[in-house]
């Protein structure tokens, strides 16, 4: 094409409207090509994500996704999540740390917007939800409870724990000297009874073994288990971390009574980061937190900042976001009841409940 012609075919597309379409059979490889290039896109915005919120959770997705000249512009994944305890909404995405539009034509994130609040009507759900990092609807209530902790992974990440506070860095000598060790795990089970063990302690209600399952099979390399072991080679602590193009994110974790005697979560997170800087990963994601929690405490003390994550709002009933999570009073002794839960029954009931709280 001649550079006339390729500047008018330009033009063309530029004036295009866009048009919004819901993902269907066959636009995966589309997809994913797309949130591979896109700068707003994450993890959580792959489409094999779809597929393990349909299949474990029973949400009915709704990918959209905005095309100009028949080019992708934009997408926002979403699910309608319907349960008869916490009722129905529409998110994007629950059981994930971001989310909302991700797109490369300004233009598309309003197109996207202005079709999820007709499909949240439509559904009549209570609210439409959108998990981002960055204020999109100042004028949307806003959910600022959570908080990423995101760093530069540095170069210097050796055996000499050069990058590390001087507090953690001893820590991570002390567990050396318990005799701990690291390595990558290819056990479900391991890490699903450290995971369930810890989530009862917390009084929170565990996430199915399968959802771990589905997550391993649909992101292969991308999703990949990391366990300290005692001397005689027992589980102490675990983490299941999520890949994304120059970046790592610790995600779900899981210890045993006696790993914080061990220093055993420090040196879990420290072999985490010598694994991604093996991997070639340029950023450390410590996930997310809720403020004023021991988990928002302890990730500072790494030398981590927090940063305000914003989940906006579009309230079709009611006028106040919903507060579906531990930190509201009045599930306090509903959490004390859950924790003198035996194991085992904690583990069945567990997966019905949490379904609808993502």
């Amino acid at each position: 094409m001649k550079p006339r012609e390729s500047e008018l075919a330009r033009g063309l597309a530029a004036s295009a409207e866009i048009v919004v379409k819901e993902f269907a059979s066959g636009d995966a490889v589309r997809w994913d090509a797309f949130v591979e290039r896109c700068a707003d896109a994450t993890f959580f915005h792959r489409s094999g994500w779809r597929q393990v919120i349909e299949s474990v959770f029973r949400h009915q997705t709704h990918y959209l996704y905005a095309e100009r000249a028949g080019e992708i512009v934009g997408i926002l994944p979403l699910a309608h999540v319907t349960t008869l305890l916490f009722g129905s909404s529409l998110a994007s995405l629950p059981f994930c740390t971001y989310g909302g539009a991700a797109v490369i034509d300004p233009e598309a994130r309003g197109a996207l917007h202005r079709r999820a609040r007709e499909l949240a009507a439509s559904l009549a759900v209570s609210h439409l939800e959108l998990r981002y990092r960055e204020v999109t609807e100042p004028d949307w209530p806003r959910q600022d409870l959570y908080v990423a902790f995101r760093k530069d992974l540095l170069a210097d990440v050796d055996d000499k724990m050069t990058p590390l506070p001087f507090k953690r860095r001893n820590k991570v000598r002390k567990a050396e000297k318990f005799g701990l060790t690291s390595i990558i795990d290819e056990s479900i089970d391991r890490f699903f009874a450290l995971f369930a063990d810890n989530a009862h302690q917390h009084g929170t209600p565990t996430l199915p073994k399968r959802y771990f399952m589905q997550l391993k099979e649909t992101f292969g390399e991308d999703c990949e288990i990391i366990t300290v072991l005692d001397t005689q080679g027992r589980g102490a602590s675990t983490i299941m971390a999520f890949y994304f193009r120059d970046e790592v994110m610790s995600y779900y974790a899981g210890e045993t009574r006696a790993a914080r005697d061990l220093a055993a979560n420090d040196f879990k997170y420290w072999a985490l980061m010598r694994r991604a800087h093996e991997r070639g990963c340029r950023v450390f994601d410590f996930g997310r937190s809720k403020r004023g929690t021991g988990s928002f405490e302890f990730k500072r003390t790494w030398g981590f900042e927090p940063t305000p994550l914003h989940y906006e709002y579009y309230l079709l009933k009611g006028n106040a976001i919903p507060q579906h999570n531990p930190m509201n009073p009045k599930y306090r002794a509903l959490i004390a009841c859950w924790q003198r839960l035996p194991l085992p029954v904690a583990n069945v009931l567990g997966p019905w409940i949490v379904r609808g709280l993502g």
